[in-house]
């Protein structure tokens, strides 16, 4: 996931970014998978409004989303109980994050990390927008 994601919106985003939460889930669909965790590691991307001009903006949380309130909703989420895909954590987790209406874009991969031995990481990356 690139730091600065080829978004192509106008006005121009700024990119906010939590990356590589490792976490234990209750994650998985085969019969090894339930009532145990598993490690995942989560990343999010979301884009806000920026500016185009050279002007600095006032240094006031007000203009941006704060990273805390989204790394609490990832924990809150996780925490929630079992859920059979990554696709499904994916999507729980972009719905929230554009619950603040000044989220543009959000993607969000999430990570397997213990699945194969030969394997980093199995997962999935999802993009979403709030809903016009």
């Amino acid at each position: 996931m690139a730091v600065f994601a080829p978004w192509a919106d106008q006005p121009p985003l700024r990119c906010l970014f939590l990356k590589n939460m490792v976490l234990d889930a209750h994650i998985g669909v085969f019969p090894h998978e339930q009532g145990v965790t598993q490690r995942i590691r989560v990343s999010v991307h979301f884009g806000v409004d920026d500016r185009t001009d050279l002007e600095v903006g006032p240094d006031d949380l007000s203009r941006t989303v704060s990273y805390e309130r989204v790394v609490q909703l990832v924990h809150r989420i996780v925490s929630e109980g079992h859920v059979r895909l990554v696709e499904t954590l994916a999507e729980r987790i972009a719905s929230g994050v554009l619950t603040d209406a000044r989220v543009r874009v959000v993607r969000v991969r999430i990570e397997k990390l213990d699945v194969f031995d030969e394997i980093e990481a199995v997962g999935v990356e999802i993009e979403r927008r709030p809903s016009s």
